[in-house]
């Protein structure tokens, strides 16, 4: 599946042709992102960076070890926010990361729930996993509240987890079970 729709969103695939809209959501979104991610330096917001990053999603989709979506409104180029789920790992585990985030301009709207319900809905059903592992930073309250009203329940506190800003940095670990485990044949 190429496509999600939403009640307000249009959930796509990245491509090549996105590579101007992602380097827009990036710049716009430089400094609202910059306490949650990774320290990033200048050659991150360039198209050659941009592109080389959707050749790579691109080869870990054709792996089946991740699956992204870009974020839109309906006849939008712009892209508005970013969900991933990476490292997936099959046989007896069945799982993957969750990873995400929205234009600094829409928060506060309901659009990450919407588009999550969906992309959840697909990792689970279509992809068949049974555990989507998020973590965030403790003083993230809204990525907790997010994946709280998901149904991720809270595991642990795993401390000095990653680099964020040049930082080692604390990270509450949740996780999602999926409901259906056992109903569903695992490839």
């Amino acid at each position: 599946m190429d496509s999600l729709v939403t009640e307000r969103l249009l959930l796509t695939r990245p491509r090549m042709a996105d590579s101007a809209p992602l380097l827009a959501y990036r710049e716009a979104n430089r400094a609202h992102l910059e306490p949650w991610e990774p320290q990033r330096n200048d050659r991150f917001y360039t198209m050659q960076a941009v592109e080389e990053r959707l050749r790579q999603m691109a080869r870990q989709a054709e792996e089946n070890s991740a699956v992204y979506w870009l974020l839109r409104f309906p006849h939008s180029a712009q892209v508005v926010g970013e969900c991933s789920f990476t490292n997936i790992v099959r046989g007896p585990f069945q799982a993957c990361h969750l990873g995400f985030s929205l234009d600094s301009r829409h928060t506060g709207q309901g659009l990450m729930h919407e588009a999550l319900v969906a992309a959840i809905a697909d990792i689970l059903d279509v992809h068949g996993l049974h555990r989507i592992m998020a973590n965030y930073q403790p003083r993230n309250s809204g990525s907790e509240k997010l994946l709280r009203r998901l149904g991720f329940e809270r595991e642990g506190l795993a401390r000095k987890y990653l680099k964020i800003g040049g930082e080692w940095a604390d990270h509450v670990l949740t996780s999602f079970i999926n409901p259906r485990d056992g109903e569903t044949p695992y490839a």
